[in-house]
């Protein structure tokens, strides 16, 4: 809300990490925390590959994950990698060539287990690949793909497991005096994630990609997302985040942004503050803000906007934020600007005016922060 003090307890203090680059993008240290999404295309359909990318990053993804799962894919990452506005991150799994491919084709990062991709000789292979080509590398844990000893040593996935195959791939980037990584390990069990998390925090400074895989559908994924990054966001845990649903990238990307925007960690587009609707309510809040929610989507700066059906917490929302609407009586409303009582207005001119009223605001706090 940019007309209001920073309050002290609202403050979350973020884990100290290293600082990495993934592409042009800092990840860990003092940088923002970053939101990534990955494509479900073909990645040797280019011209979807490239459409989804670009969908995505306009939605606000900082970065984008491309599975290249063989050679053909690898060989239209280079294309995908030429148009893309964003760093793309190649998704390798178990041979060690398609990391040197994707490095050679200009991936950002590469996502590998380095104890998958073959004996010493492989991997230093790929990491004299990844440091020819300013490339870091995100170590992926996932309890649904841990190392068989592991799973011998523990019985079953756990957190205790997947921290020690984490801190084992750790050591053979160190071995080699690799130092541009950063690191996951991911479960769709949202109690074994965040002890995973919690765990590695403690016994690492590299950056933290957090995730809970394979976390569902567009409302019980984020549901759970919610609740397991937003929890160890909330401990100051993690420097980027990917939010995995069965759904559009572009859905992951804008969840993404919601739990970071609920936490004031990262502040993007309009903020809408909104009641349930009552009884009291003095017009049709529901649709009001489902209209308003896809007529402001092409606002990037960060603003808060309060539609809110009657007198009784609207004015109390309405001074808090930049843009306000409380319903009154008679098929009108108040309009607040910058918290403050502005002019009434008729229901039926809401949603044209209220979307005027954002886009000026939004151009005044862009003119602010230019000067």
């Amino acid at each position: 809300m940019s007309h209001n003090p920073v309050r002290p307890w609202r403050n979350i203090d973020r884990r100290k990490s290293r600082k990495i680059m993934v592409g042009n993008v800092p990840v860990g240290g003092d940088a923002p925390i970053t939101v990534q999404t990955m494509t479900n295309t073909l990645t040797t359909d280019i011209a979807a590959t490239i459409d989804q990318v670009q969908r995505a990053a306009e939605a606000g993804a900082d970065i984008v994950r491309v599975s290249t799962p063989d050679q053909e894919s690898t060989r239209a990452l280079k294309k995908i990698v030429d148009e893309s506005p964003v760093p793309i991150v190649a998704d390798i799994h178990f041979h060690y060539k398609r990391a040197i491919e994707a490095a050679e084709a200009g991936a950002a990062c590469l996502r590998i287990n380095p104890g998958n991709i073959g004996d010493e000789v492989r991997v230093r292979e790929v990491i004299k690949a990844a440091r020819d080509h300013n490339c870091s590398i995100r170590i992926g844990v996932n309890a649904g793909s841990l190392e068989r000893d592991l799973l011998e040593k523990y019985g079953e996935p756990c957190p205790e497991a997947m921290v020690e195959s984490g801190l084992d791939h750790i050591k053979i980037l160190q071995d080699n005096d690799f130092h541009e990584f950063k690191i996951s390990c991911k479960a769709s069990d949202v109690f074994m994630a965040a002890a995973a998390y919690q765990q590695l925090a403690d016994a690492t400074d590299a950056p933290i990609h957090l995730g809970i895989t394979e976390a569902g559908g567009l409302m019980s994924g984020t549901i759970k997302s919610a609740i397991g990054l937003g929890n160890l966001l909330w401990v100051g845990i993690g420097d980027t985040i990917r939010v995995s649903l069965s759904a559009d990238p572009v859905e992951e990307v804008k969840v993404g942004y919601e739990i970071l925007k609920s936490l004031g960690l990262r502040h993007r587009g309009v903020n809408i503050i909104s009641c349930p609707s009552c009884a009291r309510q003095g017009f049709d809040v529901i649709k009001t803000v489902e209209v308003l929610e896809k007529r402001l989507e092409h606002i990037k700066t960060p603003m808060s906007l309060s539609i809110i059906g009657c007198v009784v917490n609207g004015p109390g929302e309405a001074l808090l934020t930049d843009v306000g609407f409380t319903g009154g009586g008679a098929g009108s409303g108040m309009v607040y600007l910058a918290g403050k009582q502005s002019h009434k207005l008729s229901n039926e001119q809401m949603v044209e005016h209220i979307v005027e009223q954002v886009e000026k605001r939004a151009a005044e706090i862009e003119a602010e922060s230019a000067e």
